[in-house]
């Protein structure tokens, strides 16, 4: 995917965001701690890199949790300004951060809402469904069609094969959903204010007497 299309992609997708008044969930004051720390945490996180042996670079996302926590509006301009302090945190440059917005942003948080649809929509509403279906399986598939997408845009990486690219690709779905589940359950037992995707009436529905 060239820069401008990166840049269509981004603009469409803040615009769409906009329309459904992101800063409305910042009206819930138990949000705002966690939005501002992510604001903080997630650069240092995508400036993390490993690079497998002749393969491509494994960078961690989380884009699939913000959604779980602040919703895809929110969850979509945050990744602006996370990719522009990553970028200015490892010095890569403004093509850069918009690379960063879209492939580590943007598209995982998109598939991620449409995953997490069809589990809300046709899985049962259970509080382990919602854990294990939406917080890991939905960010595992997200990171994986994300990685598919990356390899059908991108030349390989020199001295890499698809299969290297494949294997790391799903290293990171895998590192990204176990994160996401992981914080996700925390979340649950511990703040669920702090998803917004969840509620006891909706995962833990009341018993009959």
């Amino acid at each position: 995917m060239n820069m401008l299309l990166e840049l269509v992609v981004l603009l469409a997708a803040c615009g769409a965001a906009l329309y459904f008044r992101p800063w409305a969930t910042l009206r819930a004051a138990d949000l705002r701690h966690p939005w501002l720390a992510s604001l903080v945490l997630l650069p240092w996180v995508w400036s993390f890199q490993s690079v497998l042996p002749g393969g491509p670079p494994l960078q961690l996302s989380c884009a699939a949790l913000l959604v779980l926590m602040f919703g895809w509006p929110l969850a979509v301009l945050s990744c602006v300004p996370v990719a522009i302090c990553t970028a200015l945190i490892d010095a890569s440059g403004a093509q850069a951060a918009l690379h960063q917005a879209v492939w580590n942003g943007v598209l995982p948080a998109t598939m991620a809402l449409g995953l997490g649809i069809v589990t809300r929509r046709w899985l049962p509403q259970h509080l382990m469904v919602y854990i294990l279906a939406r917080g890991f399986g939905a960010t595992l598939l997200a990171m994986a069609l994300v990685g598919v997408l990356w390899l059908l845009r991108h030349p390989l990486p020199p001295g890499s094969d698809v299969a290297a690219v494949l294997t790391g690709r799903w290293l990171v779905a895998w590192s990204d959903a176990v994160l996401s589940g992981m914080l996700c359950a925390i979340f649950v037992a511990w703040r669920p204010q702090w998803l917004l995707t969840y509620s006891d009436r909706r995962y833990l529905p009341v018993a009959p007497r």
